[in-house]
């Protein structure tokens, strides 16, 4: 009877934490009013050229890499969740210094950021946030164990989880990264660095 009992209490717990996560709608029919173009930094203005594609039912955003630096910013702010996106760069001709990112726990002009940094040298966290009420810069680049970046043209995969101040990064499959942030709610989104990117399959779930 007790283990019947110790069964049920654990199936109902379980039914509890799965129906309290709920995946976020990133492409809603109004998608075109839930990003938000913001300049980096945030003092300067956007341009003019519309680098930034949304394919809605393809679940896509290209991004074309000549409108200057700037985030697309998800417009709803976030506390717990995970946020699982995969990325390429589109190939250049001779010897590109390719960089973007997936941006998460940003405030909602980017003064505060937190960046799973897209390069060919590696995927890590870097960023600025509060540290004893003082904005505090920080890299974990030297925390890598290796470079788990694919070439150019090929996919990568990143899983950024959040609960609390602990925020994770894993790269195609192994955590490369974690950090403790100074907030515990914020904004996603992705960065337009000067080279053509492609984000697909992003799906974010919030968490309890």
């Amino acid at each position: 009877m007790m283990a019947l009992f110790t069964a049920a209490c654990c199936a109902l717990i379980a039914g509890a934490t799965h129906a309290s996560a709920q995946t976020v709608n990133l492409f809603p029919a109004d998608y075109q009013s839930q990003w938000t173009r913001i300049a980096i930094p945030p003092t300067h203005p956007v341009s003019g050229i519309a680098q930034w594609h949304i394919d809605a039912v393809k679940g896509e955003i290209k991004c074309d890499g000549n409108g200057g630096h700037e985030w697309l910013r998800f417009n709803r702010e976030l506390g717990n969740f995970t946020f699982h996106v995969k990325w390429r760069f589109i190939p250049q001709p001779g010897s590109p210094k390719y960089n973007s990112g997936v941006f998460f726990r940003n405030d909602e002009n980017g003064v505060i950021w937190h960046q799973a940094q897209t390069t060919t040298e590696g995927g890590y966290i870097f960023g600025e946030t509060p540290v004893n009420g003082k904005l505090t810069s920080f890299n974990l680049q030297k925390e890598m164990k290796e470079n788990r970046v694919h070439e150019p043209g090929q996919w990568n995969t990143y899983d950024i989880r959040c609960s609390g101040p602990t925020c994770t990064l894993a790269v195609n499959g192994e955590v490369v990264n974690t950090v403790q942030t100074g907030v515990e709610k914020g904004y996603i989104g992705l960065e337009s660095e000067g080279y053509p990117i492609v984000f697909k399959d992003l799906k974010v779930v919030e968490l309890p």
